[in-house]
């Protein structure tokens, strides 16, 4: 491991002990930090198991294999592509390199990185959807795959020290968006690139939207019984939602609680495959303890706030018709 774990409250090394805890090694001064950090099922957990972030846990040991390209059951592209679309890389680009992925759910980008590239892969996320990127993605790459849970803002590595950071799905759905930004930047090295998606703010009609109308109430509702409910109703939206695309009414699939189907799923899934990822995308949409869309404009502020040259900001178009909100930049 080339980058050596610290304490997320001190920035202290740590001492790994009997491979069940790591323990913070700050002792000077007549000052201790006294942290401890559990390795439970071999992944370091530096923070609370549960957290606001657990509906995505839940989310990604239930649906953990859904979004994975090189699925058994079948092959897709569309994570490979969104990744280097989004980051404008090459394979060659990540050639032995240092890559921190900031929020990895059950592991699509993790999966592409440790398949097309010889990348180092440094992985964090807040929830023990951990555990399903584990289960994904840990054999056969633990000597370049190094993951753990932990928080954006309280990240377990020396600052300065990734060639890229990347964080995508998953900025929108943190307390505060420009504070996530800094936490990324300060992991970067110097002329390091840090690239991100978001959720588009367009102006009030944005939230003119089953999504935000919504939330307010399913946030609060237990994941289990609101994944059951969306279960439940989900064939029956599915066929209204069919229903007005095919007759060329698509702006009043917004007015439906289900995902928007025709703009952001892969054209090829099978009837089945298309269900279920309609579930586990209408379960994204409503049980999120935080939805903050922002503006392209108010991201690059962000960014050049924190010492960051812009070097893309715009909509990335991905094959399938699939459409991203993008920032790359270069920490200065």
């Amino acid at each position: 491991m080339d980058i050596q774990y610290v304490c997320p409250k001190c920035h202290s090394p740590l001492v790994i002990q009997n491979n069940l805890k790591y323990l913070c090694s700050k002792n000077s001064n007549n000052s201790k930090c006294n942290a401890e950090y559990e390795i439970l099922n071999g992944i370091p957990r530096f923070t609370e198991i549960s957290n606001y972030a657990k509906n995505f846990g839940y989310q990604w040991n239930k649906f953990d294999d859904t979004q994975i390209d090189n699925r058994k059951t079948r092959k897709l592209e569309l994570s490979k592509d969104r990744l280097f679309y989004q980051g404008d890389w090459d394979p060659v680009d990540l050639r032995n390199i240092n890559i921190l992925e900031v929020g990895s759910g059950a592991g699509r980008f993790s999966e592409v990185i440790l398949s097309n590239t010889s990348a180092n892969l440094y992985s964090i996320d807040y929830s023990n959807a951990v555990e399903a990127n584990s289960k994904n993605n840990l054999s056969g790459n633990q000597d370049r795959f190094f993951l753990s849970q932990a928080s954006v803002y309280e990240m377990p590595f020396p600052n300065n020290s990734f060639d890229k950071v990347f964080c995508f799905g998953v900025l929108q759905h943190t307390p505060s968006f420009d504070e996530s930004i800094k936490a990324l930047i300060s992991k970067a090295k110097i002329d390091g690139e840090i690239v991100v998606d978001f959720y588009r703010i367009k102006g009030w009609w944005t939230k003119i939207h089953a999504k935000y109308l919504l939330r307010p109430f399913t946030k609060n509702i237990p994941e289990k019984r609101l994944l059951n409910f969306i279960e439940n109703n989900i064939d029956w939206l599915i066929s209204v939602s069919d229903i007005l695309n095919k007759i060329g009414l698509h702006f009043l699939t917004r007015f439906l609680p289900i995902v928007d189907i025709k703009t952001t799923f892969p054209k090829d899934l099978s009837t089945k495959e298309r269900r279920e990822w309609a579930i586990l995308d209408t379960f994204d949409m409503f049980s999120p303890e935080h939805d903050h869309p922002q503006s392209f404009s108010s991201v690059e502020s962000m960014f050049k706030k924190h010492n960051c040259e812009i070097t893309f900001s715009g909509i990335v178009n991905i094959p399938d018709g699939f459409k991203s909100n993008v920032v790359r930049a270069i920490k200065k």
